[in-house]
């Protein structure tokens, strides 16, 4: 019997007393990365490449010092792909990239069973302001202000499919910067691409709601598989 073949059967925790080292299994994506927002979990969304209107995201815990994958699903992007959140503009149908924080859930839907990220239910009277004029651009407004433009802003209840439930991801929001972009969120998918959010089957959206835990401080990281605008420098 040819060495090799005896070395498979041995398991990989005795390996090091036989003075073979065990072959390292890959790099998770997190631990690549320049930074995950510092709490102890963290969604991924990784497109091919900036012109790309599909991909994956992947929801990942920290234990023990290693990151280990939670659940993955298809994602889908913008109509016109992926651009560096910072060079962004408004109305271009991309979806920004960077690490986002993910400061409050969202649905139309009543919160899954054991969601404890603050959630908001949809009314008729909700609204995201994303009129570049209003004091309350790229905010949640119920009911719509007045120096709000309904035809500047998204009737949240319009949208019965894509807003059953979501995560608001906070692409600028904390400062924001007029005719950057507003009204990006993690939700569900509709019939295609998307106007600049991330998107993923609505069982995938229950999941990760269920999933997000606050004192974990999840993060958002939006990117590519390489490039300048890869997942792994941000």
């Amino acid at each position: 019997m040819r060495p090799g073949v005896v070395l498979a059967l041995v398991p990989a925790s005795c390996l090091a007393l036989l003075g073979v080292a065990p072959v390292p299994g890959p790099v998770p994506l997190p631990a690549r990365m320049a930074d995950t927002g510092g709490g102890g979990q963290l969604i991924t969304a990784e497109a091919p490449d900036t012109d790309a209107t599909a991909g994956t995201v992947t929801w990942w815990d920290l234990r023990e010092g290693q990151w280990i994958r939670a659940g993955s699903a298809p994602a889908r992007f913008g109509a016109h792909g992926l651009v560096e959140g910072g060079a962004r503009s408004q109305g271009t149908n991309t979806t920004p990239t960077g690490l986002y924080g993910l400061p409050f859930g969202f649905g139309i839907e009543p919160a899954p069973a054991g969601t404890s990220v603050t959630y908001r239910r949809v009314r008729e009277s909700s609204w995201w302001c994303e009129d570049n004029e209003s004091a309350a651009y790229n905010r949640w407004t119920d009911p719509l202000p007045d120096d709000c433009r309904a035809d500047r802003s998204e009737h949240l209840i319009s949208y019965g499919t894509q807003y059953a439930y979501g995560l608001v991801v906070g692409f600028n929001y904390d400062r924001p910067v007029r005719g950057r972009g507003a009204g990006i969120f993690l939700h569900v998918n509709g019939q295609g691409a998307t106007a600049g959010c991330v998107s993923v089957p609505e069982d995938a959206m229950r999941r990760i709601l269920r999933w997000a835990r606050p004192d974990q401080r999840p993060h958002l990281a939006i990117g590519t598989v390489s490039g300048a605008t890869a997942v792994a420098r941000y």
